[in-house]
């Protein structure tokens, strides 16, 4: 593919994004965040694979950095995600030594 190509889809998916994640409920985000988590692990597979591909130095850094803040953005997703659902498990009871301490 040429330049002019890539650039165009690249300019085409941020609209596309941005018009889907704008429209996306708020009882919606934690779905959406595990399924924006797998897509991300696609993503990333992908950048792997392109570095891989990589014959300049300036594409193998690139490409390093892009596969590094994936995995950033990876990690930190499914970490909000879970603390999400933290949120909507209910509480324990407090065990009975814990009571009397408080006494």
């Amino acid at each position: 593919m040429d330049g002019v190509a890539l650039l165009t889809i690249f300019v085409l998916s941020i609209f596309v994004g941005f018009e889907v994640v704008s429209k996306v409920s708020t009882v919606l985000h934690t779905p959406l965040m595990s399924g924006a988590n797998a897509i991300h692990g696609i993503v990333l597979i992908g950048g792997i694979i392109v570095t891989g591909a990589a014959e300049t130095p300036l594409e193998v850094i690139l490409g390093a950095l892009a596969v590094l803040l994936g995995a950033i953005n990876l990690v930190g997703g499914f970490a909000v995600t879970d603390r999400m659902l933290e949120m909507f498990k209910p509480k324990k009871p407090a065990a009975a030594s814990d009571r009397e301490g408080e006494a």
